[in-house]
């Protein structure tokens, strides 16, 4: 008993290990923007502190994901932009370990501003899942190898946006998230995530929507839910099932997606709404509502207690998390911001739209204390890691580490 007592507690903290060092969905495993103890350089330059950059080919606003030593990210090529690639690179070298392309099936329109590859991957620690604007979904092992491909247009043909779809996947225990919705014909899907085939499907509203499923973690994982927000508002369902949980039914923001932080849900609705789930209920309660913290793109950001939200010509409001009340405003490079904002350490990476990192230390004040030009357009949101950020453009993909 005390040999298999000391295994088992080995295999739990080597798990943590590992896990603590996970990045594997849109804005981390919480979907919160947040690595709280990963320590990253505030200050960086073409030579100190970035461990490596690659090339990438084609196009691509999704983020990178972490799994253990491997960094995911996804692009798209081709004079169609229907070439669609998963590449796997390794974490402490970048070395490209491998890399898989498939043909997109479903239509590849978008805006020029966007592309095939806009929505982040993900991963159960045991699959990568790749979603692309074409409604191709894509199961690879970690070592690269096909395990299933759905083309969702084959099976709801009129699903698509001539602006492109953005809305990243999220995996909740054994259910992997897609929310695709448009003006056509809108639809959220729970997928097995061994298989690929329908746990569920949603009819969702018919209105072009960019943002993305968010997870709400309960006490245990069986009362985990998912947040599917869209233009009519946002709607609790079970991971497993697709039952609807409760609904808050106000208008929603289209681009900029919720986040949660201590059971409290805040979604930008009439600038930004903090909701509070009450058990038995089919509505949450309001907390509060500010019309000066409205998100414009970015996702608004949840750190120490404190709400950073990016709204329009780059200014960046703060608040407290507790009452909404505004602790500053300040003007970050003027100018446009997609990706949204992260944190780790005591700080909060913002980069704008011409590739221009600045890092402000989390407080009461705003106060920045780096800014680095990469100087090629960033779009899609950093993923933090093992001590480590990984920022990517069209062209390149970077590890910033001390």
């Amino acid at each position: 008993m005390p040999r298999m007592l000391t295994t088992l507690l080995a295999i739990l903290v080597l798990t943590g290990s590992v896990g603590a060092a996970d990045w594997l969905q849109f804005r981390g495993n919480d979907n919160s923007g947040v690595a709280a103890d990963a320590k990253i350089p505030t200050l960086w330059t073409d030579t100190q502190n970035i461990a490596w950059k690659v090339d990438l080919p084609g196009r691509g606003l999704s983020g990178p994901i972490v799994i253990g030593d491997r960094v995911v990210i996804t692009a798209s090529s081709g004079f169609n932009q229907d070439r669609q690639h998963v590449l796997c690179f390794d974490a402490k070298d970048g070395r490209q370990r491998w890399q898989r392309q498939f043909w997109a099936t479903g239509r590849t329109l978008s805006h020029p501003k966007m592309c095939n590859a806009t929505p982040t991957p993900a991963s159960d620690g045991e699959r990568i899942f790749a979603f692309y604007s074409s409604n191709d979904v894509v199961c690879l092992d970690l070592d690269g190898n096909l395990q299933w491909f759905r083309g969702l247009t084959q099976d709801y043909p009129n699903v698509s946006n001539s602006l492109g779809m953005a809305s990243s996947l999220i995996v909740v225990g054994d259910t992997l998230i897609v929310q695709a919705e448009n003006d056509s014909e809108s639809i959220a899907v729970g997928l097995d995530v061994v298989t690929g085939s329908n746990r569920w499907k949603l009819d969702r509203p018919i209105q072009a929507n960019w943002t993305s499923p968010v997870v709400l973690r309960g006490k245990s994982s069986a009362d985990d839910v998912v947040l599917l927000q869209s233009g009519k508002g946002l709607t609790a369902v079970e991971p497993r099932t697709g039952k609807q949980v409760w609904e808050y039914t106000s208008g929603c923001e289209t681009i900029p997606s919720a986040v949660t932080s201590n059971g409290v849900v805040y979604v930008p609705s009439s600038g930004l709404t903090a909701l509070e789930p009450q058990v038995g209920s089919s509505s949450p309660k309001m907390l509060w509502q500010s019309a000066r913290l409205r998100p414009v793109t970015p996702s608004p950001l949840i750190y120490e207690d404190r709400i950073y939200s990016i709204g329009s010509a780059g200014v960046m409001t703060c608040a407290d998390a507790k009452s909404g009340e505004q602790l500053w405003q300040f003007r970050l490079k003027n100018g446009l911001y997609s990706a949204s904002p992260v944190a780790a350490n005591g700080h909060v990476y913002v980069f704008h739209e011409d590739g221009t990192g600045q890092v402000l230390k989390s407080g009461d004040k705003a106060e920045v204390v780096g800014t680095h030009e990469f100087k090629e357009t960033i779009l899609g949101t950093p993923a933090i890691a093992g001590n480590a950020m990984y920022v990517r453009s069209d062209g390149n993909l970077w590890k910033i580490s001390q």
